[in-house]
């Protein structure tokens, strides 16, 4: 485990593999653990980093620190103290709308971004999630893999009004326009059976910028990465495989992930 301590609190993180960085975020059900191997498939070529944001698994509880804008001067902070240069995002949910507003803040510090299970419509949230506790959520969300026990046993670390702060004051990001703003390259991904969030629309889609590129898991949920690891983690090396500026455009679903002998 290992920890760092940003504006007198802990901030827990996990690190793998080397090479260029990539930062995991978590979203509103579990923490840093279910990014486990997706961080390991990075590995091979990059050096993975997940952290817990406040008010989740063992990063501090300081209802203070909930708000969106909190949760960007974590990142923003936390890769000044480990020195981390231009890096790669890959978000869910809550993490998803971080990667990008900081994106969007902080453009000397992001390449790309992948972000999962992102609304882009406040009418995409299912009212469930700002209602249900973190426990009743990951029950509600969750299938039945090995991974997806573990993200399950992590998620009443969280405290509900992180979740609860986090929702309530999406209003103010403008997520709706936040396509428009960015100017880098963005690979949204969403599963088809999404309870928590709604995937997003054919004429959405059609709409969305040309650095953009939307990509639907026909037989996942709200956490594809979990259902369907391997077709997740070969998109998620494949977009990182690209070159800097490069449009995701070209990308599509692939069967399977397979470990590359260095």
């Amino acid at each position: 485990m290992s920890a760092i301590i940003l504006d007198d609190d802990i901030v827990h993180y996990e690190v793998l593999g080397r090479g260029r960085p990539i930062v995991f975020l978590h979203g509103w059900v579990g923490s840093w653990r279910y990014w486990i191997p997706s961080m390991q498939a990075a590995s091979v070529s990059f050096r993975a980093y997940a952290l817990d944001m406040w008010g989740f698994g063992d990063s501090a509880k300081n209802t203070s620190r909930y708000l969106l804008s909190q949760q960007l001067n974590l990142l923003k902070s936390f890769l000044n103290k480990l020195g981390i240069g231009k890096v790669a995002l890959v978000g869910h949910g809550l993490g998803a709308i971080v990667a990008l507003l900081f994106s969007e803040e902080n453009p000397q510090y992001v390449d790309r971004v992948m972000a999962v299970a992102v609304p882009l419509d406040l009418n995409q949230i299912n009212p469930r999630m700002i209602q249900n506790s973190p426990e009743a959520l990951a029950n509600w969300l969750l299938g039945s893999t090995p991974d997806s026990e573990a993200a399950r046993n992590e998620a009443p670390k969280a405290d509900q009004d992180a979740i609860y702060h986090s929702l309530r004051h999406l209003d103010k990001a403008n997520i709706a326009e936040l396509p428009s703003r960015l100017s880098l390259p963005c690979l949204l991904v969403h599963g088809q059976n999404d309870q928590a969030i709604s995937v997003v629309g054919n004429d959405q889609a059609a709409q969305l910028p040309a650095h953009f590129h939307f990509l639907r898991f026909d037989n996942a949920g709200h956490f594809p990465m979990l259902d369907m690891p391997n077709k997740f983690n070969r998109l998620m090396t494949d977009f990182m495989a690209l070159s800097g500026g490069e449009s995701p455009r070209k990308l599509d679903l692939k069967e399977e992930w397979k470990r590359r002998v260095r």
